[in-house]
């Protein structure tokens, strides 16, 4: 099984001096702080989410998973979407006397003052992006994330197949977007648009693109009132939230689920179930539980001044400051070995 497989090949080689509790990791329900460790004592390594919607607690699981594999006290503190809690948060880790900071950051554009706020702490930026990546990372700063460039390339590889079987070259398609801006909307649109190109496939919009913000609610009522207005072949979405909003809305709508592709991105365990149910022709597994896995090895490899890949199955880009964990399609064929 994929998801409860991911990140089990981390070494004990970043044991190392990180002194720490493995053990209960508390209950996670409605608080604000979690650690990894018993007693309560500070924590080695601070993790701030930006939220804990259900693939952000996936990356936050990983990292706990790992922190008590590892032996690392980890606290995981929860931003609420509030750019301003998150940076106290960091500040509050500094203060603590606290060796490393993980960040799922909220807003790209607000890493200088995130790191500003991190003071001397090592900096792990997980799964998304901070803006001018090139200029921000460094030695003592690192991304832990998978290239959003191979997961839509997935998704237009798929539709490119699944029409041209059907003998069309030209298709138009529903775009549902997540937060405009973003990273991960840019590189997962662009990515899709550019594999239709190299797999020969024409495809033009049907009506300009639903901004649903990542969100399952906004892309129902988004793409409800397209349903039986608009003309279109598939609905990419970029994410799996956002592909069941609309597949929710087609199935109210009384749309043609069976013949209109609608596939997603990050194989959720409801994006998975859907594809297994036929409601979703496709995902593309982000692998959560790896980049939390990922982001903490990195962190505890920082303190010790080893490459943030060593112990681990992750390949490093040219520069030695980001690791990348690999997206996989998910499709019907192989959906079992994601749930």
């Amino acid at each position: 099984m994929k998801r409860a497989a991911a990140g089990l090949l981390i070494g004990v080689m970043v044991l190392g001096a990180l002194t720490g509790c493995g053990g209960n990791q508390g209950e996670q329900a409605a608080q604000t702080e979690e650690s990894s460790g018993e007693g309560g004592g500070s924590a080695d390594i601070t993790l701030v989410l930006s939220n804990r919607d259900e693939f952000v607690s996936a990356l936050e699981a990983g990292a706990l998973k790992a922190a008590e594999e590892l032996g690392v006290n980890l606290i995981t503190q929860d931003a609420q979407s509030d750019t301003s809690k998150m940076i106290q948060f960091v500040e509050s880790a500094r203060n603590a006397g606290q060796k490393a900071v993980i960040i799922n950051i909220i807003d790209p554009q607000t890493a200088p003052q995130v790191i500003e706020a991190a003071g001397d702490m090592k900096i792990v930026f997980m799964n998304k992006q901070p803006a001018d990546i090139e200029n921000v990372l460094n030695d003592n700063i690192v991304y832990v994330g998978s290239d959003e460039m191979e997961s839509g390339k997935y998704q237009g590889e798929f539709l490119s197949d699944y029409f041209k079987a059907q003998g069309k070259d030209e298709i138009k398609y529903l775009m549902v977007n997540g937060v405009l801006g973003d990273i991960a909307q840019i590189q997962r649109t662009e990515s899709c648009l550019q594999a239709f190109e190299d797999q020969g496939m024409t495809a033009v919009e049907a009506t300009a693109p639903v901004v649903a913000d990542w969100d399952r609610a906004n892309a129902q009522d988004l793409i409800s009132p397209l349903v039986n207005t608009v003309d279109f072949d598939c609905i990419i979405a970029n994410n799996d939230a956002m592909a069941l909003g609309a597949a929710e809305a087609m199935e109210q709508q009384g749309g043609d689920l069976e013949n209109i592709p609608i596939v997603g991105i990050d194989a959720t365990v409801d994006g998975c179930q859907a594809i297994s149910e036929g409601r979703l022709a496709m995902t593309v597994f982000q692998d959560a539980d790896g980049q939390g896995f990922g982001a903490l090895t990195a962190a505890v490899n920082l303190i010790e001044g080893n490459p943030i890949n060593e112990g681990s199955k992750y390949e490093l880009d040219e520069t030695g400051h980001i690791m990348w964990v690999p997206f996989e399609p998910v499709t019907a064929e192989n959906v079992e070995d994601y749930m």
